[in-house]
């Protein structure tokens, strides 16, 4: 019998490409995970210092800021420790928690707009309702579902993709460990982590999808039926900043789920926009349409300004 070397590491290859770009890589990243902690922090700390925003909409909209800040610290500080040092090494312990975390936040923001679209169906379709049925015990309920269910998954995924033996090569063909990256290496037959994976990356987001889109069916419905111009404006205004947020969540997704021959360049350039930018980008689209929000940051600037 051939003797195996169980792989106590791996080498991440990181964006393919690039060699010779690192200096600018690392700026970049630098600078957007910075953005997108500063930007976020924003937001968070502006809802929590206006008592007037402490509704179910911007208390869903806290949870997303926290998972904007935690999903890209997920691979990026990892990332750009390997640009400056040029060790592209990561232990098999950090890239299980890399895999864990990666599933975790995804599916728990996935389930969080779907949570948000229903609230905002609620809002404009049942206004006269809408405090008797999200209160604060249902938005508490809802919210912790979706981290509950999403460590399950999380959990799961991550346990079958551990639990297979690696006996070399250990290259991952990523800049940070994913399922289907790190799985492919892998010395036995990963048949049943595929059709789980299957189910849980594709199915469960097109669950997600497909409860959103009939939720929003019904809230340009309502809308339509308003009498008042005004009335038509506020309700699509208050939907825009969250399809934009959807659009950006859900489109390097599909693309890459449903676009197999894509080119591993284009793949991977899409990803790194759904994995760094959509974070980054948050913030701005939850401010740039939203007196309330700008309201509260300029209030917060005033706070801060006085204890100077």
């Amino acid at each position: 019998m051939e003797n195996l070397t169980v792989v106590s590491e791996f080498i991440l290859l990181g964006i393919p490409n690039t060699k010779g770009h690192e200096t600018i890589l690392f700026i970049g990243f630098l600078a957007l995970h910075l953005c997108t902690i500063l930007g976020n922090l924003l937001i968070f700390s502006a809802i929590l210092a206006d008592s007037r925003l402490h509704t179910p909409m911007y208390f869903f909209l806290c949870n997303l800021s926290v998972l904007d800040i935690a999903f890209d610290s997920v691979g990026t500080p990892k990332f750009l420790l390997s640009l400056w040092t040029k060790n592209r090494t990561i232990s098999f312990g950090g890239c299980m928690s890399q895999v864990f975390f990666y599933q975790f936040l995804g599916s728990t923001e996935c389930l969080l707009y779907t949570v948000m679209a229903f609230d905002r169906y609620v809002a404009i379709c049942h206004p006269l309702r809408y405090l008797i049925i999200m209160n604060w015990r249902v938005c508490a309920i809802l919210t912790a579902g979706t981290w509950i269910s999403s460590s399950f998954h999380a959990t799961i995924l991550t346990s079958l993709t551990f639990t297979l033996p690696y006996c070399g090569p250990n290259v991952v063909d990523y800049f940070f460990c994913d399922i289907f990256p790190v799985a492919k290496l892998a010395c036995a037959d990963t048949y049943v982590i595929d059709t789980v994976t299957f189910t849980n990356t594709g199915v469960v987001p097109m669950t997600c999808f497909s409860l959103i889109l009939m939720s929003y069916v019904r809230i340009f419905y309502s809308i339509l039926k308003m009498t008042s111009a005004e009335g038509r404006r506020k309700a699509a205004s208050t939907c825009a900043s969250h399809l934009t947020g959807l659009t950006l969540f859900f489109w390097p997704c599909a693309l890459v789920y449903t676009q197999p021959q894509l080119s591993n360049v284009l793949v991977t350039s899409v990803q790194i926009f759904g994995y760094v930018a959509t974070p980054v980008l948050n913030p701005v689209i939850y401010t740039l349409r939203n007196k309330e929000v700008k309201g509260a940051l300029r209030k917060l600037r005033g706070v801060l300004t006085t204890a100077r």
